[in-house]
């Protein structure tokens, strides 16, 4: 089934959103769909800097769209290996000199991060983008998910609230890992979902717009499709 609405292709699982020479492929988070008002907000903001987005949903989410019923994410390695798929797919439809972009809302960035460790992708993989990157799980910060970035086999850009639960600056700047690799833009007042307090003038749809803003600007260094 195809569905066009608002210059939106939906075809199965998978959105293609915008124009442009970069392509993004965009994974959702562990609680919440690809259309979630988060991801279509993120999304537009993105497609609207001539980047084309490609969203997808891990096969636990898709299931719950047919049936209603909620059910885990898996294991780590399994969600690897539905990206990586998705990533192969949309490597044979694209034109080779088009650079492609891997990323994705909090779990869906951690495994976009782990697929830029791979040796084999890093001819095609221009960067990784994690839009509020589980540092931790809330609560637990003895529980770290950074040590693959040693490993990192092209730039990580990770967009972060300051009141992300998953992971605070103070937090984070006590940590060692390979910075050089890692490029961390903090946004004041944003929760996990960028939700900023009640007292603070920006919106969530505005610092949402910033996120775009900055992964954006990430991809235009990593790989110039101006």
């Amino acid at each position: 089934m195809t569905d066009h609405k608002n210059g939106v292709i939906a075809l199965n699982d998978t959105w293609i959103d915008g124009h442009g020479q970069a392509i993004l492929l965009l994974a959702h988070g562990a609680g919440a769909p690809a259309d979630s008002p988060y991801m279509e907000t993120l999304t537009r903001a993105i497609a609207g800097h001539h980047v084309q987005v490609v969203r997808f949903e891990f096969g636990y989410m898709w299931r719950r769209r047919l049936d209603g019923r909620k059910r885990p994410p898996g294991p780590v390695l399994r969600l690897r290996d539905e990206f990586l798929a998705k990533l192969d797919d949309l490597n044979g439809k694209t034109e080779p000199e088009r650079p492609i972009f891997v990323g994705g809302k909090s779990m869906g960035g951690r495994i976009a991060s782990l697929l830029a460790t791979e040796p084999s992708l890093a001819a095609r993989v221009a960067g990784a983008i994690s839009f509020g990157y589980p540092f931790h799980p809330p609560g637990k910060p003895d529980r770290w998910r950074t040590e693959h970035f040693e490993h990192l086999r092209c730039p990580l850009c990770i967009v972060q609230g300051t009141r992300d639960p998953f992971g605070k600056p103070a937090e984070v700047a006590r940590q060692t890992f390979a910075r050089h690799r890692v490029d961390i833009k903090w946004l004041a007042g944003g929760d996990h979902d960028l939700r900023p307090p009640k007292r603070q003038p920006e919106s969530q749809s505005e610092l949402i717009a910033q996120a775009a803003q900055q992964a954006t600007d990430f991809m235009a260094r990593c790989a110039c499709f101006c």
